[in-house]
């Protein structure tokens, strides 16, 4: 009788567990056995493993078998099992010696031929066992830079099963042929999920050439995008099509901050898990862009689908921006599946298979019409749209989904002279970059000593209590609140606006033309506060 065990990683969400892979062999009729709550493609694991163990030159054994996945209360999904089966079984029929498998994480899928196929969510996977004590792992090749990324943990990379068996028995290592050059690699399918292209509009990288100089006049939505990026703000822009609404989002991840490294492995792991990682780039360390189409379904943002939850949008828009253009358009189901994101920073997926808690703290950017034509209140516009039908469509979108929305801009429609460039031009993405980025400086030092790190974080309360503001600031905003234009939650995040805004003009803290600026982003009303960044007061 042969016993050897190794192990492996499930994924729940973007959350590892560590799985030991035991192998047992014992006298009886020759027969392969898989139990611990596998799914169906780690079942058909049994004819991929036996058939690459064959064909990378050892000997399957001619017994009864039985491998085990512990804990068997947990659901084990994927071919990333396939790796330490075989070892196990290798260790048990003694090709290999068991006690140089006990303390290894392997992860990887085999094909018939014995090759190492990569899968999806490698660094979860090893930053899973890293945090389980375990500090050498086991992946293919081509995910060795994303294994990489995690300290502490030694990463050996292998291109075949033949490899792998002779580093674990010190023979020598045969050299593997590498792709043909100029052929496509077929191993590398396993990185990606169908369907996640750059054309879905989900995690593509955008055109460094997108400059904010390139968006004609607009100086108040200008103002917006800047504090919303400053503070981590939700913004929505409404006005006719063509004004630029589209041109300003997509410009907002610019000038975000770049990510920490604990930022960069956060999104770096749902990427990996979703399939979505830029081909040769291991690591995401600038702010994801992620922009659905009107059509897209509840599950497609907040995530889901069939067995353990992926990661959607909301997920995939983590630490970056979330852009919904024509967000009336958009499912009121869906649209109301965000608000519970918006205020938690993450979402939880029940489903049969268990239950998934997935980041999810994005900045939210809505791009809406003030009508289905789109030239409701438009300078010349001629709206045949009938008032019920503006109401209905401006009633898609929720009162508690855009109380959640800190500024609010009416985007106007481009004039002749500003097209002709004789009106002011906005300054550069790389100049709001440095400003915004200035802004974040001092809020980070603010707030040193807590769990948050942007104004748009801070519980109102915390604001009132630690950070007060100038006196008499917040007068014209708590008559708003007696007046009903403000709810208290609406009140709160009026408060931290009016502290980005600070930080943007250098102030120690809100004064009331900071207060002013923040309530007119908020309610659209003038209060006579200049519609730009300014120091002094």
């Amino acid at each position: 009788m042969g016993f050897a065990r190794t192990c492996s990683v499930a994924l729940v969400g973007v959350e590892g567990v560590v799985v030991e892979v035991q192998a047992d062999l014992e006298p009886g009729i020759a027969a392969f056995t898989l139990v611990g709550l596998p799914d169906k493609s780690l079942v058909e694991s049994r004819d991929r493993v036996r058939a690459a163990v064959v064909n990378s030159g050892a000997d399957w054994p001619q017994k009864k078998l039985t491998v085990g996945l512990s804990p068997a209360s947990v659901p084990k999904a994927g071919s990333g099992f396939d790796l330490a089966v075989a070892c196990a079984v290798l260790g048990a029929a003694e090709r290999i010696d068991p006690r140089v498998l006990a303390d290894i994480v392997m992860i990887g899928e085999l094909g018939l031929d014995g090759r190492v196929r990569p899968v999806r969510g490698v660094l979860p996977a090893v930053l899973a066992a890293a945090d389980a004590g375990y500090e050498q792992v086991v992946v293919p090749e081509c995910t060795a830079g994303e294994a990489s990324l995690v300290p502490g943990v030694s990463v050996l990379g292998v291109r075949s099963l033949r490899q792998l068996i002779a580093v674990l028995t010190d023979e020598p290592v045969p050299q593997e042929e590498p792709t043909e050059r100029g052929r496509p690699d077929s191993t590398l399918a396993g990185l990606s999920m169908p369907g996640t292209g750059a054309g879905t509009g989900l995690g593509g990288p955008l055109n460094e050439a997108h400059d904010l100089a390139d968006v004609v006049g607009q100086m108040s939505a200008r103002t917006a995008i800047e504090v919303s990026a400053a503070g981590g703000h939700h913004v929505m822009l409404s006005g006719p099509p063509g004004a630029g609404k589209t041109m300003l989002a997509e410009r907002l991840p610019a000038i975000l901050p770049p990510l920490t490294r604990e930022e960069s492995l956060e999104v770096t792991a749902i990427h990996s898990v979703a399939g979505m990682l830029p081909p040769g780039k291991s690591m995401i360390d600038t702010a994801p862009y992620c922009a659905p189409h009107h059509s897209a379904t509840m599950q497609s943002l907040v995530g889901g689908g069939p067995g353990v939850a992926r990661p959607g949008a909301v997920s995939l828009s983590h630490r970056g921006v979330l852009f919904l253009d024509e967000a009336p358009e958009f499912s009121g189901r869906a649209l109301d599946a965000l608000r519970q994101p918006l205020e938690s920073g993450h979402v939880v997926i029940a489903r049969s298979a268990g239950v998934v808690r997935l980041p999810a703290r994005f900045l939210m950017a809505l791009a809406a019409n003030p009508c289905p034509c789109g030239q409701y209140r438009a300078l010349g516009g001629e709206c045949d749209c009938p008032p019920a039908t503006v109401r209905r469509y401006q009633a898609r979108l929720s009162g508690p989904l855009l109380d959640r929305v800190d500024l609010r801009v009416e985007v106007d429609a481009v004039t002749r002279s500003e097209l002709a460039g004789y009106g002011p031009r906005g300054e550069s993405t790389q100049v709001v970059a440095d400003r915004v980025r200035e802004a974040r400086a001092r809020a980070l030092a603010r707030l040193a000593d807590t769990p948050w790190r942007t104004n748009s974080e801070v519980p109102g309360h915390a604001l009132r209590t630690r950070w007060p503001t100038a006196p008499g600031a917040l007068d014209e905003a708590e008559l708003d609140l007696e007046r009903g234009f403000l709810t208290a939650r609406g009140l709160d995040r009026v408060l931290r606006v009016a502290w980005t805004v600070a930080d943007l003009a250098g102030h120690e803290r809100p004064f009331a033309q900071d207060v002013a600026l923040a309530l007119q982003l908020r309610t659209g009303i003038s209060r006579g506060a200049p519609m730009t960044i300014g120091a002094g007061g």
